[in-house]
């Protein structure tokens, strides 16, 4: 079914959207057989700061030709955040996660994908890469990690508000 993976046609009946004034948020595509609004999709994802159990270091890997970036995955249909999270840094690296907490969000366009980003605690520091995902892993000083990341980085922008927060960053 073509239509499935055009904005231009309902997901659920292949009709073609009409632009209708929704009263909260302006002109928004229309279903007029299913009589329902349909938003626009895009993906789901979570990248982790990872700190060392002395909480003076974190985690970053190398993976796919990219430098200095966080852990990070797609949510599974039916997953929620906090169990992504906890699954992905197992998967990549090897961790168990002691502690989980909210950072921030932002979105990101290459990907289409929302991505929401989690500071979390290691219950280890014996990294295992899985070979088939992650190249390398390094334990970076918290007060040198942003020097470890690319410049212009969602990641590098996770950890500097992370820092800031912590009154550790540079404003």
């Amino acid at each position: 079914m073509a239509y499935a993976e055009d904005p231009a046609y309902c997901e659920v009946c292949g009709e073609r959207l009409v632009l209708r004034e929704q009263p909260e948020d302006g002109p928004r595509p229309w279903c007029p057989r299913c009589e329902a609004w349909r938003y626009p999709h895009f993906s789901v994802g979570v990248s982790m700061i990872v700190y060392h159990p002395d909480g003076r270091r974190i985690l970053t890997i190398d993976q796919y030709g990219k430098h200095g970036i966080l852990v990070a995955g797609y949510v599974a249909r039916g997953d929620d955040l906090e169990s992504t999270v906890r699954r992905e840094v197992r998967e990549e690296t090897g961790l168990e996660l002691e502690a989980v907490a909210y950072n921030a969000s932002r979105y990101f366009s290459p990907s289409n994908t929302l991505m929401a980003n989690f500071v979390c605690r290691a219950k280890g520091s014996d990294v295992r890469p899985n070979a088939g995902e992650v190249d390398a892993a390094h334990w970076v000083d918290a007060a040198e990690v942003l020097d470890a990341m690319p410049e212009g980085s969602l990641a590098r922008w996770f950890v500097q508000r992370h820092l800031e927060s912590r009154g550790c960053g540079k404003l």
